[in-house]
């Protein structure tokens, strides 16, 4: 059986990130059971711009919606920025609101943050409106996250190892099952 291709986006444009630890953790530790792409181009995505014709699209919007389309799956590991989404974040999938990408597409959070309420319940909302594929055990908020990641950008904490496995066990069960899952929109 092929191995599903996951997107993975980090919400943080900063080159050590919690986000990006994790999901260089999970590229990793998950290698035998898909394949992880990490997306590296967050701070160089253009503003969206509603005034924008598809035919005038960024190259590297098509670059992204590319990538979106490749993949089986998307998976988001994001912090909390003033009890909000990064505003990199929120760009990248408003770019593809229009597309309707997301739509039936497994999607998978991690919201890694301090305390990051508002940013899991707000990228929750936001994918589930757009009818991305998010079950609830495809959701994890790993709050002080800081403390269960070491300077060198290992998780020290065993329980988030095992969080994270059953996210990631999750995510591969929506793709592979195929069976759409409840959004803002259907039941």
């Amino acid at each position: 059986m092929k191995k599903p291709k996951v997107l993975a986006i980090s919400g943080s444009t900063k080159q050590q990130s919690t986000s990006l630890s994790i999901l260089s953790y999970i590229k990793e530790t998950f290698n035998d059971t898909l394949e992880l792409v990490i997306y590296n181009k967050l701070a160089s995505l253009p503003h969206f711009n509603p005034d924008i014709k598809e035919a005038d699209l960024p190259q590297e919007v098509k670059e992204l919606r590319e990538l979106i389309l490749s993949a089986d799956g998307v998976l988001f590991c994001t912090p909390e920025y003033v009890f909000s989404l990064p505003g990199s974040l929120k760009n990248v999938i408003e770019w593809q609101v229009a597309a309707t990408l997301f739509s039936a597409k497994p999607v998978a959070i991690i919201v890694a943050a301090a305390s990051g309420d508002a940013a899991f319940e707000s990228l929750s909302l936001i994918l589930t409106t757009i009818e991305a594929q998010l079950p609830n055990s495809s959701k994890l908020l790993v709050k002080g996250a800081k403390g269960k990641i070491s300077a060198e950008g290992s998780i020290t904490d065993h329980a988030l190892e095992a969080e994270i496995k059953k996210v990631i066990g999750s995510l591969i069960q929506t793709i592979t099952s195929g069976a759409n899952v409840a959004t803002k929109y259907m039941d």
